[in-house]
């Protein structure tokens, strides 16, 4: 099962989530921004970064990335996709999670751990989880606030503590069907127990299970 590693002008992250998804027994590869196929994969990560320095709005950019067609492909295919801290907000701009992601509450940049809870177990980034879990993983983010008036957004899992005033406390949503979801913390800077926690590995390995449960459909 091979994942894409999409790479964006500014996308700083791509390094460490290949190489957390090949520690975990993944097959990751990183695909530039204007790839116009994905049919060689079959999930697709977003990692983080300042994707086009973040102009506009962070994300607001990427969406219109030749590759952006071939996410929502796989997305609508059932394909598990998976947006990290940056990668979150792409998804939220291109449609494919609901809500946007705005300014921290007290506008400033988030670095350091946090805990969040397991919520929703039925998702690409929990199914290996179990409900009412607690995982320690790094933030690092000043739009991580995520908003949804709409309120149709499943949470997947939410912040023990509110350190952005993101809406319901969630640290991570997903779409109806699961298999698209967003993270604004970093699960694969917590892999390993010398990086601090090795909670995100659950995370990661549900990803990785899900490739092999929900592969995409053919074209």
């Amino acid at each position: 099962m091979r994942t894409a590693v999409i790479v964006f002008p500014g996308t700083n992250c791509e390094h460490d989530v290949v190489y957390a998804m090949e520690a975990l027994g993944g097959e990751a590869e990183i695909v530039w921004h204007r790839e116009t196929s994905l049919d060689d994969f079959d999930g697709v990560i977003l990692p983080g970064g300042f994707a086009h320095g973040d102009y506009l709005r962070t994300g607001a950019i990427a969406r219109f990335s030749p590759v952006m067609s071939e996410v929502r492909r796989l997305a609508e295919n059932g394909a598990p996709v998976l947006g990290i801290c940056n990668g979150f907000q792409m998804l939220c701009e291109a449609g494919l999670l609901p809500g946007a992601l705005i300014a921290n509450r007290d506008l400033s940049f988030i670095c350091r751990f946090v805990d969040l809870e397991v919520v929703d177990t039925d998702t690409v980034l929990t199914r290996l989880a179990t409900q009412g879990d607690r995982v320690r993983i790094p933030l690092n983010s000043y739009e991580g606030n995520w908003v949804d008036p709409s309120a149709s957004g499943r949470v997947a899992l939410r912040y023990v503590d509110d350190p952005n005033g993101s809406q319901a406390r969630a640290a991570a949503v997903a779409n109806e069907r699961g298999n698209v979801a967003g993270i604004m913390p970093h699960p694969e800077r917590g892999i390993e127990d010398i990086l601090g926690s090795s909670d995100g590995q659950v995370l990661l390995e549900s990803f990785l299970q899900s490739l092999v449960d929900y592969p995409p459909v053919p074209a």
